[in-house]
């Protein structure tokens, strides 16, 4: 009799436990990040009545007779799939799309985390709304374009180098278009089209080459494309002849086209703008100023300079200050700045565990290692490494099912129920045996 009562106990204790966390799963629907909990009972241990025999020639096998002894908590697991997204348009608000986690670290130690709402701080470091670094690798020093993997670091991205690109000076530059033979202003008799391109200096200050291009009076089927001077900023002509800052080639470069209206000779078609004064050579490069692209077609004169070769190499820039900065799938984090430059800052790295259902939750969001999940390597992985990618302006949210919650909460008051009244009826049935003697 005392057995039913005992077993009723223990069921009251594994049904309170079960709806203690269903209580804190429900809490946490809306909580960023956050991993349900599931609990499982198993029964505790019977006692045998009576073991199994096996048949003999009289008389066949028995099973054995148990009653059970209650029920116990087996486990109480974490639900580790992945949760739904919530849009942000917040550029440090990150989900992992597929395995792993963020990488969080204080004075405490390192922890993970699934939870991405970061910010970045008044030092420019990258943290989680308690403050913690979000860590990752920095980029190779000998080539920053590169990331170079090594143990995680603190991500700092307004730090003093990262808010300005430096300047870098122009060393080639293209003069392309089209002349039209027919137009009044490229006759030899006038002054010539004006084509100017602009270059920059290796501290960023910009300066302007002009040009003129018309016919060569002694050779009408061929053009001549005279430099004619370079000014700074100011509007200063530095190439004048008491105080020449740039040299100017005195003979003009000669323009010859084929019959398909192609320059005829690309590889000739280039010459170089070149310091002159000692405080110059020192900023700026020999600039080669290419011209093979020019054609001569029908249509307008339309001549222009641009910095930089065909395919953009050489063009240089002035300083430039950090206007936004990006995070792409695979962690890198990039800066874009107010010269079309762009600069790799570093790259968020992520755990990635063996076991992931056998970390230990923390509080606030976080989680730790344990015997059962594996160990961090220091190091961490790219995510794309593992399958997985980083989403920018997006938030994993809680993957708590309340559907599930609330069935599971149905149940379990049931089994609550149930377990009590078989407390109450083992407690009516001894009442009447005390009362079988009055």
């Amino acid at each position: 009799m005392m057995r039913s009562m005992y077993s009723g106990v223990s069921g009251l204790r594994v049904h309170q436990t079960k709806m203690d966390v269903i209580g804190n799963n429900i809490s946490n629907v809306n909580t960023t990040g956050f991993k349900a909990s599931r609990t499982l009972f198993n029964e505790v241990f019977s006692q045998n009545l009576q073991g199994a025999s096996g048949p003999t020639p009289n008389l066949g096998g028995r099973n054995p007779m148990q009653i059970g002894l209650g029920a116990n908590v087996n486990t109480i697991d974490i639900n580790m799939n992945e949760g739904a997204s919530q849009r942000t348009d917040i550029v440090t608000d990150l989900k992992i799309e597929g395995n792993g986690f963020f990488i969080v670290r204080n004075a405490e130690g390192t922890k993970f985390t699934r939870a991405g709402a970061f910010r970045v701080d008044v030092a420019g470091n990258l943290v989680n709304p308690a403050g913690m670094y979000v860590m990752g690798w920095k980029p190779d020093p000998d080539r920053p374009n590169e990331i170079q993997k090594a143990e995680v670091t603190p991500l700092k991205i307004m730090s003093a180098e990262n808010m300005y690109s430096s300047p870098v000076g122009t060393t080639k530059g293209m003069i392309s278009g089209n002349i039209n033979q027919n137009d009044s202003q490229v006759q030899s008799t006038a002054l010539g089209a004006p084509v100017t391109m602009n270059f920059y200096d290796s501290q960023g200050y910009p300066y302007t080459a002009q040009f003129r291009v018309k016919k060569d009076p002694g050779n009408p089927a061929s053009y001549q494309l005279t430099l004619e001077k370079v000014t700074d900023q100011n509007g200063k002509d530095i190439t004048t002849t008491t105080n020449p800052n740039m040299a100017i080639d005195p003979n003009p470069v000669a323009l010859t086209f084929d019959a398909a209206g192609n320059i005829a000779n690309p590889t000739a078609a280039k010459f170089k703008i070149a310091a002159a004064e000692t405080d110059f050579k020192s900023k700026i490069s020999d600039i080669e100023i290419d011209f093979s692209q020019i054609t001569q077609f029908s249509g307008n004169t339309t001549i222009e300079g641009v910095r930089g070769d065909k395919d953009k190499v050489g063009a240089g820039n002035a300083a430039g200050k950090m206007t936004s900065y990006q995070i792409g799938g695979d962690g890198r984090i990039m800066a874009k700045y107010s010269n079309g430059d762009s600069k790799l800052l570093g790259q968020i790295a992520v755990a990635d565990f063996d076991n992931p259902a056998g970390l230990q939750k923390e509080g606030e969001n976080l989680f730790g290692t344990t015997m059962n999940s594996g160990e961090f390597n220091g190091i961490g992985k790219d995510v794309t490494s593992i399958g997985s990618k980083i989403n920018s302006g997006v938030l994993e949210m809680s993957n708590v099912d309340l559907s599930l919650e609330f069935t599971e909460m149905i149940t379990t008051q049931r089994g609550f129920q149930a377990n009590s009244r078989v407390i109450t009826t083992s407690d009516e049935i001894l009442q009447e045996l005390v009362n079988l003697k009055r």
